[in-house]
């Protein structure tokens, strides 16, 4: 990937810029994540030999990438989407997107949602089976029996 900026050994690091402790503090990302978006290339801090800086402009950069992941797309495609905008630095990452894009997102999104409801009915149901299997009542049976006992003591 790119060519990380390096500083000189007299560095003294301006206000602006967070070391990769707390860059990793503030974002709540690991420090291992920070290393690994390093290597993918799609974070670049300054680097004075082995400490990392990371300035304002890498830190929209985590923030689109945190964006990105959190609306489902893959480290490549949020690579790709922060490239495509190089000319102009994105502000926002939906920004970047085009409606082909936000529907396959979304189509994508729902499907494993589907999923996601299928695999919790399936565990509930077991879950039903193991219970009255053991002579145990269900949760839902209990939650209820105890809702009518508040509601006859009021």
């Amino acid at each position: 990937m790119g060519q990380n900026p390096s500083i000189s050994q007299g560095f003294e690091a301006p206000q602006d810029v967070l070391t990769i402790g707390e860059m990793a503090r503030e974002y709540n990302v690991t420090l291992r994540a920070l290393r690994f978006y390093e290597d993918r290339g799609l974070l670049q801090p300054i680097r004075n030999g082995v400490t990392r800086y990371y300035n304002a402009a890498a830190r929209a950069r985590l923030e689109l990438i945190l964006k990105g992941k959190q609306l489902g797309f893959t480290l490549t495609e949020i690579r790709d989407l922060i490239a495509n905008q190089a000319a102009e630095p994105v502000r926002s990452f939906e920004l970047s997107l085009d409606e082909t894009q936000i529907l396959a997102q979304l189509s994508m999104l729902q499907r494993q949602r589907d999923d996601i409801e299928r695999a919790i009915e399936e565990l509930r149901q077991t879950q039903e089976r193991l219970a009255g299997a053991n002579g145990v009542p269900h949760a839902s049976v209990i939650a209820a029996s105890a809702a009518s006992a508040g509601a006859n003591a009021a």
